[in-house]
């Protein structure tokens, strides 16, 4: 089903002049013929344009730094901000020590109007106090919203006061909603403060097991990142951190001692992991465990890094058996779901992987974009130096790391490292575009006016985005399959989440619900004429 960029520009051709010219820039036909096909995107949203974006504050708060289990998070800023990132991906997380798991809690200053006028660091001191008092958790984050940025109020300063106070950890994130120009920011605002306070805050040198491994850009929606450490921990690995789904301070404090960096999500994460490599010597790979194929070959990459013989026999292992156990099931599913098409506008990597879980399921992704991404999301990482720092960037400060003279070990030799290069994608990440067929669609920053008009020439059999615009979708008869917090169903993760996956899209097209719902398009002529009186021609 290729698209034209004839029929691209018929669609653009329904905007206003500087509207057209600027969202031509965020969206492209995928040509194979052309060498590089620029895609604008890391932008502002047009004012008045509805957007799936959310806020710094969302990136920094919802998405990296929440999923803290042993931390309470608190929010400064009104109580609707704190509302939005609580729970709302299903983010969960156990623990040993029930005492120290405040997944469930939601702690706000919940600023008012005399706050706003008089200023909030007074009550943002007392809730501090009253946190440690009651839950004595490890560390405390403290993330701005944006009327704190606009008033003024110093939550370094309290944090700082505050941190001397009680001897306790006290982490706080300027990520007003504003910085930025969407929740991307938030996750290098993230990255930098983890980077800075937390890893390698530990005295610990060694990890506490073999082919030790950070996980980061996993964040447990659903379950995700437990079914992928049942496989890892099966297979041998010692998994050092997990950044953040299910993660704990303490267990960030210790990332400097893994020997390896697995990047799922790479545009929440690439920072840490590129400061990580500098500081303490450890590459990073990157993986996606979305899929059978894409978990495979995964742990065959993983493997190759290690280069040892005993592991590299028990990955096969644990692959055989886990495809011959879920894969008849997946052929199952399979003979309902092949040969539709889908939409897939999702987060900052779920729009590639879940491409490959779409076709292993016999459906191909005809529409494919991402939120909040960068044009490294989508072209590769070898674009970056030619992408320009533009006035919203600055507003980000920058954490420059250098090689930490201690700690710093090389894992692998320079020469070995090359060689890997050519195997795996060691310090690499090539896109979703390298992954797209010719004359499919690739949006950034896809909003409802193109969601309408792309439906309504493409026909897709499934759209999977976010909560903003599910029910939209659904109305127009068309099953949308919500990849932000899984409708409360995953894990999707690994082997048994590409079951559930297969399981639940095969549900979503065999529902009788679309008895019961027309699209527009099917009650709507394709081609609309008047006759012309006098003529007797059609015009």
């Amino acid at each position: 089903m290729a698209f034209s960029e004839e029929k691209l520009q018929e669609l653009l051709n329904t905007l206003p002049d500087k509207v057209k010219k600027a969202r031509k820039k965020h969206i492209l036909v995928k040509d194979s013929s052309q060498p590089d096909q620029v895609i604008e995107a890391n932008t502002r949203t047009i004012p008045g344009i509805i957007t799936n974006r959310g806020c710094a504050y969302a990136g920094c708060k919802g998405v990296v730094v929440g999923p803290l289990k042993d931390m309470i998070h608190i929010v400064h800023g009104p109580v609707g901000c704190s509302y939005y990132t609580w729970g709302t991906r299903r983010n969960k997380a156990k623990s040993e020590d029930p005492t120290q798991n405040f997944i469930n809690y939601c702690v706000t200053t919940d600023m008012q109007e005399k706050d706003i006028v008089f200023g909030g660091e007074k009550k943002l001191a007392k809730l501090i106090d009253e946190v440690v008092e009651i839950f004595n958790p490890k560390a405390i984050s403290i993330s701005a919203t944006c009327p704190v940025g606009l008033i003024g109020d110093d939550i370094n300063a309290v944090a700082k006061a505050a941190e001397e106070r009680h001897g306790v950890p006290m982490l706080a994130f300027s990520c007003e909603g504003y910085k930025g120009v969407s929740q991307s920011a938030g996750h290098h605002i993230a990255n930098n403060i983890l980077m800075d306070k937390v890893i390698g805050a530990s005295e610990k040198e060694d990890a506490p097991g073999r082919y030790a491994i950070n996980i980061l850009g996993e964040y447990n929606i659903g379950g995700d990142a437990w079914e992928i450490e049942r496989v890892l921990k099966e297979i041998g690995y010692t998994i050092v951190s997990t950044m953040t789904g299910d993660g704990s301070y303490e267990e960030l404090r210790h990332a400097h001692t893994a020997e390896l960096n697995l990047v799922q999500c790479h545009r929440s994460i690439n920072y840490i992991a590129e400061m990580l490599e500098i500081k303490y010597g450890t590459p990073w790979v990157k993986v996606n465990f979305i899929g059978v194929e894409g978990m495979s070959q995964s742990l065959r990459d993983m493997a190759t890094y290690f280069d040892d013989e005993e592991l590299t026999q028990k990955t096969e292992e644990v692959i055989a058996r886990e495809v011959a156990r879920v894969q008849p099931m997946i052929d199952q599913y399979r003979k309902v779901c092949e040969g539709k098409t889908a939409f897939c506008f999702v987060g900052g990597s779920r729009g590639h992987h879940y491409q490959g879980m779409y076709r292993e399921l016999g459906i191909e992704t005809v529409l494919a974009g991402y939120e909040f991404a960068h044009r490294d999301d989508y072209e590769g990482r070898h674009v970056m130096p030619t992408i320009k720092t533009d006035a919203d960037s600055k507003n980000i400060p920058e954490l420059h790391v250098n090689r930490d003279e201690k700690r710093f070990r090389v894992k692998v030799s320079p020469e070995k490292l090359e060689e890997l290069k050519k195997k795996i994608p060691l310090s690499e990440y090539k896109g979703m575009n390298f992954d797209m067929k010719d004359g499919f669609v690739i949006v950034d920053d896809l909003n409802h006016f193109e969601t309408d008009e792309f439906i309504k020439l493409l026909k897709p059999d499934i759209f999977s985005s976010g909560i903003k615009d599910k029910y939209v979708v659904q109305k127009m008869g068309i099953p949308a399959k919500q990849l932000h917090s899984y409708d409360y169903s995953g894990p999707y993760a690994g082997f048994n989440g590409a079951l559930n996956f297969a399981r639940d899209i095969a549900m979503s097209f065999a529902t009788p619900t679309w008895n019961f719902i027309v699209p527009p398009w099917q009650d709507q002529p394709l081609l609309e004429g008047k006759m012309a009186e006098g003529e007797g021609k059609a015009c």
